[in-house]
Order: C-alpha cells, then sequence, then structure tokens
C-alpha cells in the first residue's frame, strides 16, 4: 500500500500493471478501480500553459502513506496505490494516479472517490499555473471553469 512521489511523468496503465504483478497475487481481488487526473490547459476562463506543484516531501509523504492506510482499512481493501507528480507539469500529463483493488466493485469505487476528495481537498501541495497572463498559485477553495 505504497504512496510515491514522482517529479517526472509516468504512464498510470504501466504502474497498474507492474504493482499487480509485484505485490498482486491473482485471484487475491476481485475488482480494481483506478482514477488518472492529468493536467488540463484551461482553468478559471484561461488557458494555462503549465504549472508547478510544490511540496514538503515529509510532510507530503506522510498525508499519503497515511491516506493509504486509512483507505485499506476504511474500505476493507486488499491494497491500494497513490502516486502523485510534483514540480513541473506540462497539459496532457498525469498529475495523480489512484487505485484501489478489493474483493468487490462497491469498495474498490468508493475508495478510489474517498482517496480523489481527500487528496484534492486536504494534500499539502502547492500549485502555481502559468498562463498567458501570467504567475498565480491556485486555492483548492477556488471556483474551477467547467466549460
Amino acid at each position: 500500500m505504497p504512496a510515491i512521489l514522482l517529479d517526472k511523468i509516468f504512464n498510470p496503465w504501466d504502474e497498474i500493471q507492474r504493482y499487480q504483478t509485484e505485490h498482486l497475487r491473482g485471484g487475491q481481488y476481485g475488482a480494481t478501480a483506478s482514477f488518472t487526473g492529468t493536467m488540463r490547459d484551461f482553468n478559471i476562463k484561461e488557458t494555462v500553459t503549465h504549472m508547478t506543484l510544490e511540496h514538503y516531501p515529509d510532510m507530503t509523504q506522510h498525508y499519503l502513506d497515511k491516506l493509504c492506510k486509512d483507505c485499506t482499512e476504511q474500505f476493507e481493501l486488499d491494497d491500494c496505490l497513490i502516486i502523485h507528480r510534483f514540480g513541473d507539469i506540462r497539459p496532457g500529463e498525469p498529475i495523480v494516479l489512484t487505485v484501489a483493488w478489493s474483493g468487490h466493485r462497491a469498495q474498490a469505487f468508493d475508495a478510489c472517490r474517498h482517496m480523489m476528495e481527500e487528496l484534492k481537498s486536504n494534500a499539502p501541495f502547492w500549485k502555481k499555473e502559468v498562463t498567458d497572463k501570467g504567475e498565480r498559485w491556485v486555492h483548492n477553495d477556488q471556483h474551477h471553469n467547467k466549460e
């Protein structure tokens, strides 16, 4: 049940396959749910050319590890995985991957959604976007353009 912080691009599908092969036994689980969040090229009605995610490594690692542990217990998972980027990120690149393995689909879906909601609301990351108009720090409570 690891949480991995990466400062480089990753392939979510390769990571899921690698983790399953290395850490899980076939037949051990009946459901796998995953969510991949990628960087979009717009926010708050402006074009975003790239962004930087900053964090305090020890604080962030502790938070992500605890989230994995808590979700595994709360949703009775066989295992879970969180991979989260930091540093410079470009549109179309994956930012975050959450995966939950369980005996049944409901727990896997619920755990994946819970991990993402917690990450979006509480994870100790600071996001700076670069737009055509300059740089700006983005806070979780800002309204995002849903066009």
